[in-house]
């Protein structure tokens, strides 16, 4: 397609000449316009256009050719390369031809697009509009082409994307762009040979406590200079915390190039780092994620990774995602909310098992279990519901309710007997439970509101929650044996017991765990650990309660050990308050 210009200098495009030559008289029917009078049309026209602060032309089509009629200074240093004294032509873009081709065609109708003119390097954006202009009288369509430059804003913005995409420290992709980089293979028909590493730095904070952030982030970056080392070509790393590294490793040889590559990362993190004086060393957990078909979106594939590292930390193995761990966490994120729910509309209840004098064979209290029946999903095991609320935080009001239910029955007992029923009460307090909340604030204001001595109640504490924060546990049991409430010690033998703190606490009772107790009878081992417990509580001065008594033979012989108390389904499985206390009467 020819394209042309109408120099300033040579006059009119040849449309407006011929339509200057036929003198078509003007739209009101007034005397037709005089040469002189198209001469001031020419020279406002191209003042106008050299007013405007972008690159404008006007330009027509005739007969299948372009011609630009008039352009401004700006239109005309477009191209660099171009002496300043040559006016510029219709630009050859087969993008900006193709756009006004289109406008011709369709006249009336405004163009608006994205146009890219020059390299990829030194190139310049811009927003182009191709706009209708009024007809010539005897000519043809014309239009405004006018070029916003756009090449500072958006060279900043790719800039700052730049910035924003990548971690400042080491120079690695940060998270973002991880996950778009993740995205991008999913999305891809070789997604299915990719894997997703997630490292996590085991004790980094020690380092920036003892050592100072600078030493913290010098360790930073020859971790990430060591992970590179690791990477073969299409891996891509990114820090994406603070202490936590990213792989998207291409799996060239298949699913176990995922495990040789985190023995690899392994390997080459095992060797100490020199700081200054020190050799730190460092170990990592790294959890796996394979690309598969449950995965449905990058993201997805990251949150499984995750899975799997939370998994690594624990066990210190690496760990790689298995079908259903999301589905598992799903679940546990509903049975959260749901049990938020029952908390604060109390659909909780409690339930009370027999606790009994082996010797006198004599009924001497209950213990208070937590019980949830869900309104769809049944009756929900407290070794499944209570753990959540552990993670959740929701064990401090869970527990609050338990201990004010608990008093609150043993108060009713009394009121119907008429005087205090001679029945203790005991109450389980969670780790979580002791370490966040004010327990002995919590269980004197529950005695004083029930109106029930301390002496009936029993808190009872796993081994873990004495040993996690034995200063705090040394003053909260203190506290409550001020109260005169009686602690006792659950499944010991199952913990982390140490013969100090049994000496040094302020424990009345041991209870031996289930674990123990069931199959004792055919099995010698476990009677004479048994037997130790007995005779260790004995000398301590400590009276002892054996769970899950199941049998008769069970209950005599543990009563012939010397076991002072036993709780198990041989005397009653958890019963509802009503129950219990018919239960009680039962025994009298």
């Amino acid at each position: 397609m020819r394209m042309a210009k109408a120099s300033r200098e040579s006059g009119t495009p040849p449309v407006e000449r011929a339509a200057r030559a036929s003198l078509h008289p003007v739209p009101d029917g007034r005397a037709p316009a005089s040469a002189e009078a198209w001469a001031l049309i020419d020279s406002a026209r191209q003042s106008y256009i050299d007013a405007l602060p972008i690159a404008a032309a006007v330009l027509t089509e005739q007969d299948g050719d372009l011609v630009v009629g008039a352009s401004n200074r700006r239109y005309d240093s477009l191209d660099a390369a171009r002496p300043a004294s040559q006016p510029m032509p219709i630009i050859e873009s087969p993008t900006i031809v193709r756009r006004l081709l289109e406008f011709f065609a369709r006249p009336g109708d405004e163009l608006r697009f994205e146009w890219r003119y020059g390299d990829q390097v030194s190139g310049r954006h811009f927003h182009a509009c191709i706009s209708p202009l009024a007809q010539v009288p005897g000519g043809n369509g014309r239009c405004l082409l006018t070029l916003v430059d756009r090449t500072t804003e958006i060279e900043s913005t790719r800039s700052l994307r730049a910035e924003l995409l990548h971690d400042s420290l080491t120079g690695l992709p940060n998270r973002t762009a991880f996950a778009e980089a993740v995205d991008e293979v999913m999305a891809s028909n070789d997604g299915a040979r990719h894997a997703v590493l997630l490292i996590d730095l085991s004790r980094f904070s020690r380092i920036n406590e003892s050592l100072g952030g600078v030493a913290g982030d010098e360790v930073i970056i020859t971790v990430a200079r060591r992970l590179i080392s690791t990477l073969r070509a299409g891996d891509i790393l990114a820090r994406v915390g603070g202490d936590e590294f990213g792989i998207l490793l291409r799996l060239a040889n298949g699913p176990d190039d995922a495990p040789a590559a985190a023995r690899r990362i392994q390997s080459v993190l095992s060797t100490p780092f020199r700081l200054a004086r020190f050799e730190v060393g460092i170990e990592c957990a790294i959890g796996v994620a394979l690309v598969g078909e449950e995965q449905t979106s990058g993201e997805e594939l990251v949150r499984n990774a995750q899975f799997s590292l939370k998994r690594a930390k624990s066990t210190g193995r690496v760990e790689i995602h298995h079908p259903g761990e999301a589905a598992c966490a799903r679940y546990k994120l509903d049975l959260e909310t749901e049990l938020r729910r029952a908390i604060d509309q109390g659909d909780l209840r409690l339930a009370y098992q027999p606790i009994v004098d082996l010797a006198a064979n004599r009924l001497t209290g209950f213990e208070a279990l937590a019980r949830w029946t869900h309104a769809t999903r049944g009756v929900i095991d407290p070794g499944e519901f209570i753990p959540v609320a552990e993670e959740a935080g929701l064990i401090v009001p869970l527990g609050r309710w338990a201990v004010d239910s608990a008093l609150a029955t043993l108060a009713k007992w009394d009121a119907l007997a008429g005087s205090a029923v001679p029945l203790t009460m005991n109450v389980n307090v969670s780790a979580i439970q002791l370490a966040r909340d004010d327990v002995p604030g919590v269980i004197a204001a529950a005695l004083a509101t029930h109106g029930i001595a301390g002496s009936r109640l029993t808190i009872e504490l796993t081994e873990s929650a004495i040993v996690q924060d034995p200063e705090r546990t040394t003053k909260a049991l203190q506290a409550l044996k001020a109260l005169d409430v009686k602690v006792a010690m659950d499944d010991f033998g199952t913990g982390y017991s140490s013969l100090s703190y049994l000496r040094r606490l302020p424990i009345d009772s041991l209870k031996i765990d289930r674990s123990f107790v069931s199959g004792m009878l055919q099995d010698r081992d476990k009677v004479a650990i048994v037997r130790a417990v007995l005779s260790l509580a004995d000398a301590l001065g400590k009276t002892t309660t054996a769970e899950g008594v199941e049998t008769i033979e069970l209950s005599q012989t543990l009563a012939a050990l010397g076991c002072s108390h036993g709780q198990g389904y041989f005397y009653a499985a958890p019963l509802t308050a009503d129950a219990a206390r018919d239960y009680w009467q039962s025994q009298l």
